[in-house]
């Protein structure tokens, strides 16, 4: 339970280039999937989120503000919106400048916001949480999230998100086989894990993301490596 309030207001938002500074993160699971042919495989979920006063899902995300560091903000708005708790990935999944579609809710006065996404593998949901009244939680398989991603640079976070779910499927896959041997890279998957607050855990990793394949090939490869079911 939590009975901590959501934090309101602009008083302490952070600007940079007259663009209001957001953080969010793409909540995750795996679930296991005893209806493939080929035997139990685990299948990867994402978590969205309600809007008030508007028919779409959206990821949790919201202002950074100046007391607290864009991973500290990312956590604390998973928390308030989606009532999750979980580990959040150090390096972002990649930096988006969009405009805000709600003349009520402007980044900015010219509606404009710098957002940082993460990647937060859920460890715990609350059954109670700050924004709960205004945000339903859904749980959503990787076809379903794209085709509900309202924004492109949602469509944008997600296949970022898949990268790293594939990069990192691959080294566990090449550790499995290399137990022996010390690990040539630092990945975000070390057991070794820093208390950031109550809220979720930060991993350290030394991956770079670089340039991002087109999205058919993404999805075509992630579901080869990784068993993901997406339809395509």
């Amino acid at each position: 339970m939590s009975s901590v309030p959501a934090r309101t207001g602009r008083q302490r938002q952070r600007y940079e280039d007259n663009l209001r500074l957001v953080s969010g993160c793409i909540p995750y699971r795996w679930r296991k999937d005893n209806t493939d042919l080929m035997g139990e495989t685990e299948i990867i979920e994402v978590l969205m989120i309600s809007s008030p006063k508007r028919d779409d899902l959206v990821f949790p995300k919201g202002g950074w503000e100046d007391d607290e560091t864009v991973t500290e903000a990312a956590c604390r708005e998973a928390l308030e919106e989606a009532g999750v708790k979980g580990i959040l990935r150090e390096i972002p999944l990649g930096i988006w400048e969009f405009r805000s579609k709600s003349s009520q809710d402007l980044c900015s006065i010219e509606g404009g916001c710098r957002g940082y996404m993460f990647a937060l593998e859920v460890t715990e949901e609350l059954e109670t949480w700050p924004e709960q009244k205004n945000r339903a939680r859904h749980w959503l398989n990787i076809k379903e999230a794209f085709r509900l991603s309202r924004y492109d640079w949602m469509s944008n976070a997600l296949e970022a998100f898949l990268r790293v779910m594939e990069e990192d499927r691959k080294l566990e896959k090449k550790d499995q086989n290399t137990e022996l041997e010390p690990p040539s890279i630092t990945v975000a998957d070390v057991p070794e894990c820093q208390s950031m607050s109550s809220n979720c855990y930060k991993r350290s990793s030394t991956m770079q993301h670089h340039g991002m394949p087109p999205t058919a090939t993404l999805l075509s490869r992630a579901t080869q490596e990784i068993a993901i079911h997406f339809g395509y």
